[in-house]
């Protein structure tokens, strides 16, 4: 193979750019997949204080009691749990405060009214850093009934089971 065809080595500089790029999660909400059918996800910053940025750096957060609120066209994180910074003084932040989503108004728009009918929500899915920056995922979402819960638990089940027998019989 001619030398010219070969793929240049990344330099530091590409590496630390890929670095940076990376999605570093620090909170998932695993119960939201659970109690509801994802139907829409959508992608928004978060408005935050500087110790509360500290505080999710040291990756301490949760958001499974979290929702989204629609207040005056705008939407807000309700509920979600950031600690106080440990090293904070008295600028620290109250850990349940509602904090506002970054979203363009015609995104606000279109989840307030899919929101409104009969048996949706929206959820936040997923907390994370990309490119520096404090990220939230949240998605429109239809509650699920029990019965749908149990199905989705069977279907996991039975999917588990006939892989396990796959592996046996190819062994």
């Amino acid at each position: 193979m001619p030398k010219s065809w070969k793929k240049p080595k990344p330099t530091e500089g590409e590496k630390a750019k890929a670095r940076s790029d990376a999605k570093k999660v620090i909170a998932t909400n695993r119960r939201a997949r659970h109690d509801y059918f994802i139907e829409d996800t959508i992608e928004a910053g978060l408005a935050l204080m500087g110790t509360e940025v500290k505080a999710l750096r040291m990756g301490r957060a949760s958001i499974g009691e979290a929702w989204v609120d629609f207040d005056g066209g705008e939407a807000w994180l309700q509920h979600a749990h950031i600690p106080e910074y440990l090293n904070g003084s008295w600028t620290n932040h109250s850990p349940t405060r509602k904090r506002k989503l970054l979203l363009h108004r015609a995104e606000c728009i279109k989840l307030v009214q899919r929101s409104q009918a009969k048996g949706y929500t929206v959820v936040p899915l997923e907390l994370y850093f990309i490119r520096g920056y404090v990220k939230v995922t949240i998605a429109l979402a239809r509650g699920k009934q029990d019965w749908d819960k149990r199905q989705a638990l069977r279907e996991a089940q039975d999917k588990r089971e006939a892989e396990r027998a796959m592996r046996e019989y190819n062994r």
